[in-house]
């Protein structure tokens, strides 16, 4: 019997070379702005708008409707070239990736789903989030033929530059799942984001004071607080998961990059070393060389991860909750072992440019604070004993906004 071949589109490859072809361009373009970028720590409209312009936000919506049909495995790519430039930007990337494809396997109605998905590449949105589940949480009051939603949310990331943003908010006993614009009346976004990290990710509180919200504005009907979820609207955690490994990874890129232009431009040798060019020092070339095939080995597993997630959700509702939780587990593999990299490369870059690097204009620590700030997201400890009760005991991650 004779293999099937499948021949690619020529224009989906088109299109996707495109796409990659930018994140390039546009990575570069913020490597080189940086340091000052972090300087001033400010929303970055400008970033987003260059990002919407490039067609980079719809890079995973289906080309039917104008998106760039890539893949998880793809659009995981795009975030770790773009926080080679800046960690925020990257970030910001894969949390939209995961806010705007979420409805696609979380509406109950694909019609809903479907016309939220055509409205956003046709506008080119910015899909934010306030869902953190450690937060108080919203609530949803009645109010003639509309709600009211109040209450407030300490982190919110992209919290000005969204268009949209995901909510959870108690009903009584219930719970509703809304998709909001940001431009209207009652959405406060407050400029209280002064972390050491992570200063262009615009994560800031948000309030809700008398927000109107409409029948409309549900993703899904009303659900019972303790009402388990559809195994398929679980998979928005590791792929969230997966977008900080990819950025972890590109911001340490990120930084061993920089280190070798530094070394190679400005570094000078050691008075012991016996050779003329820091380039050539034995010690730096050995870091180099360690630092270089970690990254290499942890891209190469988070690329493994990512198209494992990406199988299992692509068998929709036939997916079990045990497939579910083996993918997840591939995720948090690749996170355990990505945090340790990247905290290990961008802290340790400094033995390789010597001491004139830490002069603060070249701001070299912000790979190593982005990083640090983000890891603590949740802590790494915790995804290595899901990883470790599933490799002893078989046990699969009980599904929440954490697992």
């Amino acid at each position: 019997m004779t293999a099937l071949h499948l021949v690619p589109d020529p224009a989906l490859q088109d299109d996707r070379t495109r796409l990659f072809a930018k994140a390039e361009e546009i990575s570069a373009d913020l490597a080189r702005r940086g340091a000052a970028l972090d300087i001033e720590g400010k929303p970055p409209f400008a970033e987003i708008a260059r990002l919407k312009e490039e067609g980079l936000l719809t890079a995973l919506h289906p080309v039917k409707i104008g998106g760039g049909g890539l893949d998880w495995v793809d659009g995981l790519r795009l975030v770790r070239i773009l926080a080679r430039g800046e960690s925020s930007i990257g970030q910001l990337l894969g949390y939209h990736y995961v806010n705007s494809q979420y409805v696609y396997w979380a509406a109950d109605d694909p019609d809903k789903a479907w016309d939220l998905g055509v409205e956003t590449v046709a506008k080119k949105l910015y899909w934010g989030a306030a869902v953190n589940p450690r937060d108080p949480g919203l609530t949803l009051t009645k109010a003639g033929d509309h709600y009211l939603l109040n209450g407030r949310k300490t982190f919110s990331t992209g919290a000005r530059v969204s268009d949209r943003i995901n909510a959870n908010a108690a009903y009584g006993d219930e719970i509703a799942n809304l998709v909001l614009p940001t431009d209207r009346a009652g959405y406060i976004a407050n400029d209280d984001w002064d972390n050491i990290g992570q200063r262009l990710s615009d994560s800031g509180s948000v309030e809700f004071r008398d927000y109107a919200v409409y029948e409309s504005d549900f993703l899904l009907p009303l659900l019972a607080s303790d009402a388990a979820p559809a195994v398929q609207a679980t998979f928005n955690t590791p792929l969230i998961q997966l977008v900080f490994v990819n950025f972890y990874l590109g911001t340490a890129q990120g930084a061993l990059d920089a280190a070798i232009d530094y070394i190679r431009t400005t570094t000078r040798p050691w008075i012991t070393s016996g050779v003329e060019r820091a380039a050539d020092d034995p010690y730096i070339l050995e870091r180099v060389g360690e630092f270089r095939a970690a990254l290499k080995a942890s891209a190469a597993l988070a690329d493994s991860a990512a198209a494992i997630v990406q199988s299992a959700l692509a068998r929709g509702a036939a997916l079990t909750a045990r497939e579910r939780g083996e993918a997840a587990i591939a995720a948090y593999e690749a996170k355990v072992n990505a945090t340790h990299v990247s905290l290990e490369v961008t802290s340790r870059v400094f033995e390789l440019t010597g001491a004139r690097s830490t002069a603060g204009h070249h701001r070299f620590d912000r790979y190593w604070r982005n990083v640090r700030t983000h890891t603590l997201h949740d802590p790494v400890f915790y995804k290595a004993r899901e990883v470790g009760d599933f490799a002893l005991n078989g046990h699969v991650p009980e599904p929440s906004l954490y697992s």
